[in-house]
């Protein structure tokens, strides 16, 4: 044990750790958000109106007018912008290919001043790899905002036990790419970890040597620390694959997890909706589970986190991001706002209605259209839940939500009866139908019965859908049902994408069906496997 961290386990050194915390929540709950963004819009634009993309927007203009106008010029003079749109009128021109055909990307003065020395790389799910400019003023609002997250709980919990333990991110992949010139790429979490303040080293599960793994052997060494060392207190994690992880304790200890995992006091999760898990995720535990927080952490930036007592995250609109929202009817059929879509600033937006997020900040992207959706269910505080990608299931007209799939999920697993660990969900465009791929743990099912579950609650969520359903336009579901393990298979084998911050996606986003044609294919090879090879021999 290092000299800090058996500093820190000290009564006095907990006792300021919880003064700390509590004047930290204070102060966080003390903002102003809407103040918040109208500085941060200025703040933004001073700080980037001498850069390439300053001037051609007229930035330095913007600054002499007060708010309300700068702000209506800004959308006038600023398209929304897509990823790609980024890549071709501004990034694109800094990427060339070096020694040994590395790729090298520079951003100078381009659209944040400075040199960009850090890029998130996100393989897209049907794209080439994004590169998002990830500043150092970035990672220091990122920093702010965990520490805010942390400092919130600890408040609430002035019995926690997580300040003097060990958290255990479950994190991507950890290797970085050397971009030249001190420049360099890889995902998110690997940036976070490596450039992390090394006196939080003692607290950080895994080490490097296992946070480098492979995802299999990775997942086995997380497993054997998370039951022998009983200072992990937190794990934080995209939700299937903590629940992946649990299960392998649990095979393992052969016991119930309260008895395997007394020390586990908070459940850090983001990324994607527990409501799909929530209920096998209180089965593992046998109603006995740990605190969960959920926050909406993004490559772009960090926009949420949820108090402790609390049922929803708050939006945070204090960590160098200024955001804009387009209302969901606004998206075309692809899911994305045209370049002059109306959008609104924070002071406008309306609870219960779904919004896709807008961006500005200070990495250096500008009304990006990020491709997250969020609904407003309160405006003081402003609470938001995550409605998923701004992605449609449309290739039959019906404009089915990722929302409503993944709510037609939860009801399927509430139903009783039924354990689905992870779906996929696509279009049948020959038969018109739906075909989902149901991954489930360890039971038996009625597929056809499932359909119907699911067929009924997605009438009920979308009326386009049983619309097109009562007059024959969209036929009943096809449902295949599959061992949980075969669609990570799947995703391991053909996508090549398995752990970390990789998902599952729930909505087919191939135009031609591809993923869940072969995800179907595959599982139906598996089967025939597995049924010669325990064939009888003669």
């Amino acid at each position: 044990m290092s000299f800090i961290a058996s500093a820190i386990r000290t009564r006095p050194v907990q006792s300021l750790i919880r003064n700390s915390s509590a004047r930290r929540a204070a102060n966080f709950l003390g903002w102003d958000p809407i103040i918040s963004q109208r500085e941060i819009f200025t703040g933004l634009i001073r700080e980037a109106s001498a850069t390439r993309f300053g001037k051609d927007h007229g930035f330095q203009d913007l600054l002499r007018t007060p708010y309300e106008q700068a702000f209506l010029r800004f959308q006038e003079q600023v398209p929304i912008r897509t990823y790609q749109d980024f890549w071709n009128d501004y990034f694109k021109s800094g990427c060339h290919v070096g020694f040994n055909n590395r790729k090298e990307l520079r951003l100078d003065n381009v659209s944040w001043p400075g040199r960009i020395r850090m890029f998130c790389e996100t393989s897209g799910t049907t794209a080439p790899s994004k590169y998002i400019p990830f500043s150092e003023r970035m990672f220091a609002e990122n920093q702010r905002a965990a520490m805010d997250m942390i400092s919130c709980y600890l408040a609430a919990n002035p019995s926690s036990q997580i300040a003097g333990g060990k958290i255990l991110y479950m994190s991507g992949s950890t290797d970085l790419n050397a971009m030249g010139d001190g420049i360099c790429s890889g995902d998110m979490s690997a940036i976070t970890l490596r450039f992390r303040p090394r006196y939080l080293d003692p607290f950080i599960e895994p080490k490097s040597a296992i946070a480098s793994l492979p995802w299999e052997e990775k997942l086995q060494a997380m497993a054997e620390l998370l039951l022998t060392d009983r200072s992990i207190r937190v794990i934080s994690g995209v939700p299937p694959w903590i629940i992946m992880l649990l299960k392998r304790c649990q095979e393992m200890g052969n016991k119930p997890l309260p008895e395997l995992l007394p020390q586990l006091e908070l459940i850090i999760h983001g990324g994607t909706s527990i409501k799909p898990y929530r209920n096998e995720m209180e089965a593992l535990f046998e109603g006995h589970l740990p605190n969960l927080l959920e926050l909406l952490p993004s490559s772009e930036a960090f926009m949420a986190f949820q108090r402790q007592g609390e049922k929803q995250m708050r939006l945070t609109p204090y960590y160098g991001v200024f955001f804009e929202f387009v209302p969901f009817e606004h998206l075309d059929a692809q899911g994305k706002p045209a370049p002059d879509a109306q959008a609104v600033p924070l002071e406008q937006v309306e609870v219960g209605q779904r919004y896709a997020v807008i961006l500005s900040t200070c990495s250096g992207l500008w009304r990006y259209h990020i491709g997250d959706t969020i609904r407003f269910t309160g405006l003081s505080p402003h609470f938001i839940e995550f409605t998923g990608r701004d992605r449609f299931l449309d290739r039959l007209e019906e404009k089915v939500t990722q929302e409503e799939v993944e709510r037609a999920v939860e009801e399927l697993n509430a139903a009783g009866g039924w354990n689905v660990c992870e779906f996929m969900v696509g279009a049948d465009v020959p038969a018109r139908r739906h075909a989902w791929v149901l991954a489930m743990d360890g039971k038996s099912a009625d597929p056809d019965l499932a359909g119907r579950l699911l067929d009924g609650t997605l009438r009920k969520l979308n009326a386009d859908y049983a619309a097109f359903r009562s007059q024959g336009r969209i036929q009943a579901p096809l449902v295949l049902l599959a061992p949980g393990e075969m669609i990570f298979d799947w995703s391991r084998s053909v996508r090549g994408k398995l752990g970390g911050q990789t998902k599952i996606p729930h909505i087919d986003p191939t135009q031609d069906s591809a993923f869940i044609t072969s995800l179907s294919a595959f599982i139906g090879q598996r089967r025939q496997m597995n049924a010669e090879s325990s064939a009888p021999t003669i």
